[in-house]
């Protein structure tokens, strides 16, 4: 598989034009099976999720302590935890947590990334050196024990889950739209620009960002996967979501102390959940990057 780096490029422009072909250098997403498949994986995942209410008769936080740890069957498909709290409700209404949370916390380490990746490729100098170094700075330490030590910094939450991720998570994005911007500041297109009187402003955010974003967007694709990893991982160990909230974190928390006693559905569907919507979010950002090759 090609790297972010290796992928050609969808430019726009006056080198666009002069090609001719500007229709072979648009995504194409006939020939890439995996992105459809993702695509119907992660659907079918979210459209469960919206539609918890309607796909179960119990709430997820109220407990039937004469149903303990029963085991699936016609009443509960997914049969009940400890505190006889039915596990199909709250895989669904913890997908919805799960879900959100991952998705909006990709957000903003995604506009901050590709700002300072754009600003930092394009006038180079300090400002390149400054970010950099900070970028640095962040990777220096393991990714996962850094999310940790933030957040139990912070105190466990949501809020505590968005900072720690935005202060980390922006990185990525910035080196990616650094190096594609640094490729694209001497093309003809962009002199051409600085010829005709545009402010340097107007040059980054409406010739540079729109043709170098599409690999920052791909690799969100991945990034969303990790995110929704470290909520489920801060769940685990009590960082994350607050109790009674249903997370898949916190449920395989949980039924991993029923696991010897076979009670083995306490936490076989919430890590089948983890592990299926990651799979198609990875199917996603595999087929993405399959579309968006040129071919020559």
């Amino acid at each position: 598989m090609m790297t972010l780096q290796e992928r050609p490029l969808v430019q726009a422009g006056p080198d666009r034009k002069s090609t001719g072909r500007a229709a072979d250098r648009r995504p194409r997403f006939r020939g890439t099976p995996r992105f459809w498949a993702g695509v119907g994986i992660v659907f079918t995942i979210v459209a469960l999720a919206t539609a918890a209410p309607l796909l179960t008769p119990y709430d997820p936080i109220t407990q039937d302590l004469l149903n303990t740890l029963t085991p699936p069957s016609m009443m509960h498909p997914m049969g009940t935890d400890e505190l006889g709290r039915d596990v199909w409700s709250r895989l669904l209404y913890g997908a919805r947590i799960d879900l959100s949370i991952a998705s909006a916390a990709v957000v903003a380490p995604f506009v901050i990334g590709v700002v300072i990746g754009a600003l930092s490729g394009y006038f180079g100098g300090v400002v390149d050196g400054l970010s950099m170094r900070l970028a640095d700075v962040v990777v220096a330490f393991p990714f996962y024990v850094l999310i940790i030590a933030l957040v139990f910094a912070l105190g466990g939450g949501v809020g505590s889950i968005f900072v720690a991720i935005t202060l980390v998570g922006w990185v990525p994005y910035a080196r990616i739209v650094r190096a594609e911007v640094q490729s694209l500041r001497e093309r003809d297109f962009i002199s051409a620009c600085r010829v005709s009187g545009l402010g340097s402003a107007r040059i980054i955010f409406r010739h540079l960002v729109p043709n170098t974003v599409s690999q920052a967007i791909v690799f969100a694709m991945s990034d969303i996967v990790m995110t929704i990893l470290v909520i489920v991982t801060l769940s685990y160990f009590g960082l994350g979501i607050t109790p009674p909230q249903p997370d898949w974190g916190q449920m395989l928390s949980d039924g991993q102390k029923f696991l010897l006693s076979g009670q083995y559905w306490l936490i076989m569907f919430p890590g089948l959940a983890v592990i299926i919507t990651g799979l198609g979010l990875s199917l996603v950002g595999d087929g993405l990057v399959d579309a968006m090759r040129v071919k020559r």
